[in-house]
């Protein structure tokens, strides 16, 4: 029986002390310190005393004595050395009752509240000794060790998360004062958490200093990055994430100026063309000219040249150049930024063929009959000088009319025409020219990609990479070969808003895909199709201009089958990563520029129609958005509409409109 006795036992991770009032069998019925009474399990008990209590005496007298007690008891648990009885039994490999350790603590003599007070000591440490029922064990050094360590550590982050909150605090405040000097953590705490959700190794740190100092979104780790100056209003996050670099090695940059210093564009074991009169065709601002086109008139046939900058050459397979193009994919052009796939030195410069400058290139030289039916053709290392460039719009509004443009044109039409019989798809929309002043002010322009000049540049380089397709299937060395399957469904474009059709028919159409089988490309309506127009801003293209040059020129191409599967599965991965970013920017700048017209009427079409909801192209912006029905409205496919934008947030990626009528 446990009546009159002190029960001790664990409540919620504190050590409780008690007097048993009753003994129940299955249950103690107990009274604390505190006047409370409860019931415990007595297989819960985990100290009971030898001696009892006269439960019948007052209750003010029976409280008196448990307080008494307890203080004794922890009076004499602030004399116990753990580690000092540690010391003495972790060698004996063997575990220890209470009162065994109590002895060794205390000495012979030993009572019910020097029991307690080693308990309660071993139960504050946590450190030296485990129990387990009635037993102790002594702890390894090992494990002491590593405890020990784990509570610096804990205690250090603790610290920093302290620290940390009252700093972010104060930022949140726009009061920022004295960084602690765990600053660098918390930053990248919080940028791990703003680019990774909760999936960075610092993101748990930075949710849990961003809780403390008020903050509950994600978002407001962003907005105290910008604050802070590490990230600016605009930041691209997508760069970040997929870990795209934007700064070239000081090896790669010494490397450039090499190749600068050392070249000289002389036509030894070069076909020398400089008698022609090649040009470029190109936008504004474009400073890397990968192509130039010349054209001749003789004996009745067309002698059309395309030139496409000779990188290959220049740039060595395997070196430190060509290693950090292949870890750049491509160069990217966003609104307000461009990362080059070259350090500018050579893509705007050595490697571009610029007005009036002598250039190495891979020319095809191609005759066609006057109808734009091939009569032969050859790829040739070459020099150039391009004589003239312009960009589309001079073209278009000034020179369009001249001989040389009008059989260029004619030409075009010819093989374009060819290319529609033979199953193409013309499923081309407006390019999205975004702008921002100084001001923040945004511009939207839409640029017609069937204009003359583009219609003349398009088929020229689709007329060069199904050439050079069709060269390295019928020489068959390897080659990294674009293709795709015909459509799912033909969808029949007469009676349809040409936009709408567009988007109809892509929807049908069957993945692209890149391999090293020469198949067709249905899309375009060409039998075989690479890509090699482009080597300065894609690797892709500069390989598949290696595998071309090199075969050329000794019979033997760069790559080995093996090699050149490696590159596409990790060029693959690196382009999805470069494509996702470069649409999440377009949309982001789309969403920036709505949210200036917040509350502004804009054309819409609807694409489908699904249950509750609308899927609709923005016409004005080539944006695709979805919209909730509301007000019982009902819409078809192919229907014109206007819709209010209603929010517009870039960085939480929300768009959100409402129907404002017919068009």
């Amino acid at each position: 029986m446990q009546q009159g006795k002190i029960i001790e036992y664990i409540e919620r991770g504190d050590f409780n002390i008690a007097l048993c009032m009753q003994d129940e069998v299955t249950r103690l019925h107990l009274l604390t310190p505190t006047n409370r009474e409860v019931n415990l399990p007595p297989k819960r008990a985990l100290l009971v005393s030898k001696t009892a209590l006269n439960t019948q005496a007052p209750r003010a007298q029976l409280l008196q004595n448990l307080k008494r007690k307890e203080e004794v008891r922890n009076r004499l648990k602030d004399t116990v050395d753990v580690k000092e009885i540690w010391e003495l039994v972790r060698d004996e490999q063997e575990s220890f009752d209470h009162e065994y350790l109590a002895q060794l603590c205390f000495g012979d003599g030993i009572t019910d509240d020097h029991v307690s007070a080693l308990v309660r000591a071993l139960f504050e440490d946590k450190i030296h000794f485990k129990m387990k029922e009635d037993r102790f064990f002594p702890v390894s050094c090992e494990r002491v060790d590593q405890i020990l360590k784990q509570r610096e550590e804990e205690a250090l982050r603790e610290k920093k998360l302290a620290e940390g909150t009252a700093w972010l605090k104060r930022v949140l405040d726009n009061h920022q004062g004295e960084a602690p000097l765990c600053k660098e953590e918390i930053v990248q705490s919080l940028v791990e958490l703003a680019l990774y959700d909760e999936e960075g190794p610092g993101a748990k740190f930075g949710k849990e200093l961003l809780q403390r100092a008020g903050g509950y979104s994600i978002a407001e780790a962003r907005q105290i990055l910008v604050k802070l100056g590490i990230w600016g209003e605009d930041e691209n996050l997508d760069i970040l994430r997929f870990e795209i670099p934007t700064n070239f090695s000081e090896e790669a940059f010494l490397e450039a100026e090499r190749i600068r210093g050392v070249v000289e564009f002389g036509p030894e074991e070069r076909q020398d063309l400089r008698y022609l009169s090649p040009f470029t065709i190109d936008g504004p601002l474009t400073g890397d000219f990968d192509d130039a086109l010349s054209i001749e008139m003789q004996d009745g046939e067309i002698h059309l040249g395309i030139h496409i900058a000779d990188v290959a050459t220049l740039v060595p397979a395997r070196s430190r150049l060509d290693e950090d193009a292949f870890q750049r994919g491509s160069s990217i052009y966003l609104p307000c930024r461009q990362i080059p796939m070259f350090p500018p030195a050579l893509s705007h410069d050595t490697l571009s063929l610029k007005e009036g400058c002598d250039r190495w290139a891979v020319s095809l030289l191609s005759r066609l009959d006057m109808q734009g039916n091939l009569i032969d053709f050859k790829f040739v290392p070459s020099l150039i000088r391009v004589k003239k460039r312009y960009t589309y719009e001079e073209v278009n509004e000034h020179h369009i009319h001249e001989e040389r443009f009008q059989t260029m044109l004619r030409l075009s039409h010819s093989l374009r025409q060819r290319r529609v019989e033979a199953g193409a798809l013309l499923l081309s929309l407006p390019e999205l020219a975004l702008t921002i002043n100084e001001g923040g002010i945004i511009s939207v322009e839409k640029i017609d990609q069937d204009s003359p000049s583009r219609m003349v540049v398009a088929e020229c380089m689709i007329l060069y990479n199904q050439l050079a397709g069709r060269f390295a299937r019928d020489q068959r060395f390897p080659c990294l070969y674009r293709s795709q399957e015909g459509p799912t469904e033909i969808i029949p474009a007469e009676g349809l808003d040409y936009v709408y059709y567009v988007f109809k028919q892509r929807r049908k159409l069957t993945p692209l895909t890149i391999s090293a089988e020469p198949k067709i490309h249905s899309g375009l309506g060409v039998d075989v199709y690479t890509q090699a127009s482009s080597p300065i801003r894609r690797y892709f293209d500069l390989l598949v201009q290696r595998q071309l040059r090199s075969f050329i020129v000794s019979g033997t191409p760069c790559y080995g089958s093996e090699e050149l599967e490696q590159k596409r599965i990790a060029l693959e991965t690196t382009l999805r990563d470069v494509e996702k970013m470069n649409r999440n920017r377009t949309r982001y700048w789309l969403y920036k520029y709505l949210l200036q017209h917040v509350g502004e009427k804009l054309p819409a079409l609807v694409l489908s129609v699904i249950r509750n909801r609308s899927r609709l192209l923005l016409t004005d912006l080539l944006l695709v958005v979805e919209m909730k029905k509301e007000n019982g409205q009902e819409l078809a496919e192919g229907q014109k509409i206007q819709v209010k934008i209603r929010k517009s947030d870039p960085w939480e990626d929300v768009l959100k409109v409402e129907y404002a009528g017919n068009l």
